[in-house]
């Protein structure tokens, strides 16, 4: 027999014995336990310190439970001074909470008009110093043409996020399928304190309405709920949602210790929540052989597993009591290391292998194998590089979060900065089109893209590698103008004119044209001379030379989401005119594109845009300091292609190609030759491009019949007047 067999051979005894030993001394259920003389129950929640229900019961205000025996028979426990989040559960290791949260509801009757009364169309989930769990919840709508907003603040900074559900009829609905028929689901972000719901619906929807008159939107434990039809017609007006909870303003375990406030109390240990919980702070639990309440006093307690029978001696051994971990278990444990560890080595091996394989990484390194003599080919790097160059992906390195994973700043080995995505899923049947993706876009040498350096395939879902752009974001830029100054016209002029220039190189003269389909300000870097670099590749579409259009399911970002995609599913290159349209509007007004914090008639920038622009008001809009004397002309044209930009029908839009010769055209020409705009005007249309679609509207009627359209379209799409 060789080695190797002797070694498996071993690996399996060492697992007996690990199995033997584990259930010779299991940990026996945690006591709950409330501080005593305390109430201990309020209605079914058992009550666990440092929660509490009265002053002197809990660690702090943070921890009160409000029990409600007033108003409800049995009583209601509620967390701290709140009415709408009550209470069902309380985990101490976790260090998690089950409360119960309102459903945000809106209901209309078959004529689309809106139910005033049917329930409330917004909620707010405020839980202060605990955060909403991320791995264990997710944000839900139900309803058919119906979609749900999702906002809220992550240190200090606002998110946003929506999801749409569609469908036509019953029979479109799948029971416990939630992927946009019937039932849609996102993620929740890490770190979320506080979020507002709010569910809507499309107009034209009075054919759903036999079997469907309400949306619903909440954010739900996952594990609780698995979507039927029967949730189109009655859904719950309480759902579950998991909270995560931490001992707060202490620091971590090494300074809380010294802390006179410290938590965590005899025979117990400090330690951080797990990486995957978004609490912050430190948690308490009792040392191993101890069971009870590690943040009483004396509540952990050695337990006797001869008396609680939680031992495996024979009937006439003698058992002896043995408080925490056996010694000769020890002594197991460190003896079989060597072999254990040797045995999990192999399997992680095997694992990446399979991995790779998964993912399509033979079939990449065929593609790449084919341009090796290119300079810039993409890098397959491996697992232990990526992990280095992040300090395994140590959250103090994350640099952005998005709907398809989080990026993390890196260091290769000669010290280059780097940007690494991870992604959060991976469809496999995509493997082929991901893997061409790579391919396609480690070959664009366009300045202004971001560019890919590589990917990582020995991990579950596949590792991105681009260069690292150094000042942030277009988005950031814009609307955070406490901590960045104001960009200048010109500067905003020339980002307009590098993003066109990289769209209308995407369309027309990539090898096979790209759509990128999810154009935003958060998507365009800046670099520190705010040079202008297109990123975040994770939705885009390569599309065969053979077909004008592609039937997917609608993915984009609600405010720049084309209208005209939104409603057919049909994708085409003029789907990121539309979005493109929307940045160049938030370039000029200096707004987000959706707010609800803004009076009705401006909730949509699009809709608030076009109407300002047809009354005449389009320099009353502007973001403030960017318009002189010598540009006002300058800018009323941006502003017009903007709004060519964003005409319902995407035929009716230029392409990008003619968009980045307007707007190349517009930043060469001399600013002072705009006081001579009306006697050259032949000259300046040539100057422009010999395809401009500049229109004539000294009567106004051809503005106001697309505003108007436009209006209506997204009085569909957007529904903001609800």
């Amino acid at each position: 027999m060789g080695l190797c067999g002797i070694c498996l051979r071993l690996v399996v005894v060492v697992e007996m014995l690990l199995l033997m030993g584990a259930n010779a001394a299991p940990t026996p259920p945690q006591l709950a336990q409330a501080k005593p003389g305390c109430r201990t129950t309020c209605g079914d929640l058992q009550v666990v310190y440092p929660f509490g229900t009265e002053d002197g019961c809990y660690l702090n205000k943070t921890f009160l439970i409000t029990c409600n025996d007033t108003h409800y028979n049995p009583p209601k426990p509620f967390l701290r001074q709140s009415t709408s989040l009550v209470v069902t559960n309380i985990t101490l290791e976790e260090g998690r909470l089950q409360v119960e949260s309102l459903v945000s509801k809106a209901c209309y009757d078959k004529n689309g008009k809106s139910i005033s009364d049917s329930g409330p169309p917004n909620t707010l989930l405020r839980i202060n110093q605990f955060t909403i769990s991320d791995t264990q919840n997710k944000f839900t709508v139900i309803g058919c043409n119906s979609y749900g907003l999702i906002e809220g603040k992550i240190r200090n900074k606002s998110y946003s996020e929506g999801c749409i559900s569609r469908c036509e009829s019953k029979g479109d609905v799948t029971d416990g399928s939630c992927s946009g028929s019937g039932c849609c689901q996102i993620d929740i972000p890490k770190g979320l304190r506080q979020i507002a719901v709010s569910a809507r619906r499309f107009r034209n929807s009075s054919n759903v309405s036999q079997f469907n008159s309400c949306t619903y939107a909440f954010v739900i434990e996952d594990s609780q709920f698995r979507f039927g039809t029967s949730n189109l017609s009655n859904t719950a007006e309480r759902v579950p949602t998991a909270v995560d909870w931490s001992i707060t303003g202490q620091g971590n375990c090494d300074k809380a210790k010294n802390n006179p406030s410290y938590a965590c109390k005899e025979n117990a240990l400090c330690y951080q929540p797990p990486a995957n919980n978004s609490a912050v702070g430190y948690l308490c639990k009792c040392d191993h052989g101890y069971q009870g309440n590690p943040y009483l006093s004396n509540g952990c307690q050695d337990f006797d597993e001869c008396d609680q029978g939680t031992h495996t001696c024979h009937t006439q051994a003698r058992c002896i009591n043995t408080p925490g971990i056996s010694l000769g278990f020890v002594m197991l444990l460190v003896g079989s290391t060597w072999f254990f560890f040797m045995f999990k080595k192999r399997r992680l091996i095997k694992l990446k292998e399979q991995f790779f394989q998964q993912n399509g990484g033979f079939l990449l390194q065929q593609q790449l194998s084919k341009r090796t003599g290119a300079s810039d080919t993409a890098k397959i790097f491996s697992e232990e590089e990526l992990k280095k160059a992040t300090n395994n992906f140590d959250e103090k390195r994350i640099i952005g979060r998005g709907g398809y994973g989080t990026v993390y700043k890196g260091f290769l080995t000669d010290n280059n900065p780097v940007a690494i995505k991870k992604s959060k899923i991976v469809d496999q049947s995509q493997i082929e089109q991901f893997i061409n993706e790579v391919t396609v876009l480690s070959q664009i040498n366009h300045r202004n893209v971001v560019k890919l350096l590589g990917c990582c395939l020995e991990t579950e879902v596949p590792l991105l590698v681009y260069e690292y752009v150094t000042n942030g974001t277009l988005f950031d830029h814009i609307h955070n103008k406490d901590e960045t100054p104001t960009i200048p016209w010109e500067t905003r002029l020339r980002i307009a004119a590098e993003t066109a220039g990289v769209l209308s190189y995407l369309h027309s003269s990539a090898a096979t044209p790209i759509i990128h389909r999810d154009v935003k300000s958060t998507n365009i870097l800046l670099d520190n001379d705010f040079t202008a670099k297109v990123s975040d590749f994770g939705a885009s579409k390569l599309v065969p030379i053979d077909e004008a259009q592609l039937s997917t399911m609608v993915q984009g970002t609600l405010g720049y989401l084309d209208p005209e995609y939104l409603h057919t599913s049909q994708l085409t290159e003029k789907s990121d005119v539309y979005s493109f349209g929307v940045v160049v509007v938030e370039l000029m007004t200096g707004k987000k594109v959706l707010s609800f914090d803004r009076p009705e008639e401006e909730r949509s920038l699009v809709m608030y845009f076009l109407f300002s622009l047809k009354a005449g008001r389009l320099f009353e809009i502007l973001d403030n300091g960017i318009v002189n004397d010598d540009n006002r002309e300058q800018i009323r044209e941006v502003g017009e292609l903007a709004r060519r930009c964003l005409r319902v029908k995407g035929e009716e839009r230029p392409t990008m190609k003619e968009v980045a010769m307007e707007l190349e055209g517009l930043r060469r020409m001399d600013k002072h030759q705009w006081d001579k705009v009306e006697v050259n005007i032949e000259e300046t249309e040539h100057l422009l491009s010999e395809t401009s679609y500049t229109c004539n509207n000294g009567d106004g009627s051809n503005s106001a019949a697309a505003y108007d359209s436009m209006k209506d379209h997204l009085l569909v799409a957007f529904d903001t007047a609800r």
